[in-house]
């Protein structure tokens, strides 16, 4: 059993995870939590300090860097005036930085990296003991993560790692050599966990990895995705399967096949394209080709004509000219994505492309990422208007309208992925239930139905909403069945993805 779980005697002391970066942080986080919970720490209230503050970091991005120092600044003062508070650094950037952070913020009390994040309980207690920072970055994956408690942020949809790792060699991306290469995790175990989240309310699920479609690769098995997508059709009670982030160059037609004939595997697919310019990508190392991924989204669209096709696409990697920003733009209008998260490129050190020649200019970069968003824009409004009259399946989400309370509307996810905005005037509709609605009007990055929803679906994952129930595992750790072969309920004891973009 790994040290990880060994419980401390940290009583009542209190604790927040911040989160920077993407989806497998945000699962990496609920990880922490259950951790720390097992270790005996509660929760922090959210207008109280807490005795622990963890943040789990991402190094794909700059501004990453600059938000953790300036936390950590801040945080200084209110360390001094509570020296028994402690303030730990995980995630990427730790596993980058490693013994810097605490020459630049000494007083944060441990560093540990992404193949630790099960010594985080134990490191505590050595920098409370030893009243000295402990800095523990290991080279490879000392557990697979799937083996450590997992205290879960919603009652009504979850995050379930198939894979870490990646073995893919993007000259933009620092990830491979932060998360290693890429490790499968049994098939098994994947539906053990999916079952247990279910039978706690859960009917929503994401199955998480740096390049899902990849997945097998361990085993042998090049169609393994396709037939755990179809597996997980067979899980009663689980309505909604989702999936991130899958590779151009790994998809193949079997992953389509299973997605429509797999009535739970929602028509939703975020492809990263990155660049729609076959030089530009083959500078990144992007093994496909315009033609390819384009192929990939007429195939997608054939099968699922409703299927909602989102991406990532990095502007100003260097060397890009104008005309192939051009070509950027032309496989924009021609894929017509419901949405794109776009990013400026910026050197990232230890990533081949930061010593590439020919960097381009910022003022150059700002100005295509701004002409990018408008024709992204456009489209992304002309596709949300015709789903306008349309009928959608909406499961209520807590959070995500900001102006909610302003409009007395509730807001959810449509089953394509969509954000919709719905008015819930004197029903008693909770975050988890599933309501049917007609749109009647849309916005580039959301939709609206002002009409009362045709029907109302009281839910598990509602219920555990309105009881204040979240869903907590214990570590799910099983032997090898093949995927669609049955399989055991996980143990009651404690056993022992850049992120995105890729």
């Amino acid at each position: 059993m790994p040290t990880t779980t060994t419980p401390t005697r940290s009583g009542s002391r209190t604790y927040r995870v911040t989160t920077y970066g993407c989806q497998m942080n945000v699962h990496d986080s609920e990880r922490i939590g259950g951790l720390l919970e097992d270790a005996g720490y509660v929760a922090a209230a959210e207008d109280t300090q807490p005795d622990v503050v963890v943040f789990n970091t991402c190094a794909v991005r700059e501004n990453a860097d600059n938000r953790l120092y300036g936390n950590l600044g801040h945080l200084r003062p209110v360390k001094d005036a509570n020296p028994g508070m402690q303030i730990a650094v995980g995630g990427c950037l730790a596993q980058k930085d490693r013994g810097d952070i605490v020459s630049r913020a000494p007083w944060v009390d441990v560093v540990f990296g992404t193949h630790n994040i099960g010594s985080l309980p134990v490191l505590l207690e050595r920098a409370r003991h030893n009243a000295r920072a402990e800095v523990e970055i290991l080279e490879s994956l000392e557990v697979f993560p799937s083996t450590l408690p997992t205290r879960r942020e919603s009652t009504y949809a979850g995050w379930v790692s198939i894979s870490v790792g990646c073995n893919n060699t993007c000259t933009f991306c620092i990830v491979p050599s932060l998360r290693g290469k890429e490790k499968d995790r049994r098939p098994g175990e994947i539906l053990a966990e999916v079952r247990a989240l279910v039978d706690q309310g859960v009917s929503e699920v994401t199955l998480l990895g740096q390049n899902v479609n990849s997945y097998g690769v361990e085993f042998g098995d090049r169609l393994a995705f396709g037939k755990l997508l179809r597996a997980c059709g067979d899980i009663e009670g689980l309505e909604r399967v989702r999936f991130t982030s899958p590779h151009p160059k790994d998809f193949t037609d079997d992953v389509i096949a299973a997605m429509a004939e797999t009535p739970n595997v929602c028509h939703q697919l975020h492809m990263p394209l990155q660049s729609g310019s076959d030089r530009v990508l083959k500078a990144m190392r992007r093994s496909y080709r315009q033609d390819r991924y384009l192929g990939i989204i007429d195939k997608v669209r054939a099968a699922m004509p409703d299927a909602a096709i989102t991406t990532d696409i990095i502007v100003g990697f260097p060397g890009e000219t104008e005309e192939d920003f051009q070509a950027t733009l032309d496989v924009v209008r021609r894929a017509r994505f419901s949405s794109a998260f776009t990013f400026q490129y910026s050197i990232r050190p230890g990533t081949p492309a930061a010593t590439m020649p020919d960097q381009v200019p910022k003022a150059v970069v700002k100005d295509r990422y701004e002409r990018l968003i408008a024709v992204q824009e456009e489209i992304s409004w002309a596709e949300n208007r015709r789903l306008i009259g349309r009928e959608v399946e909406v499961l209520v989400s807590v959070g995500e309208g900001r102006k909610d309370s302003a409009t007395g509307r509730m807001s959810g996810r449509a089953r394509d992925g969509r954000l919709v905005h719905f008015d819930a005037s004197g029903m008693s509709v909770r975050p988890g239930d599933v309501v049917t609605t007609v749109i009647t009007q849309a916005a580039p990055h959301h939709l609206i139905a002002d009409d009362l929803p045709t029907d109302h679906r009281f839910t598990a994952a509602g219920d555990a909403w309105e009881a204040g129930n979240r869903p907590k595992l214990p570590g799910v750790s099983l032997g090898m069945p093949g995927v669609g072969l049955p399989v055991g309920p996980p143990p009651t004891d404690d056993g022992g993805a850049c992120c995105g973009g890729h």
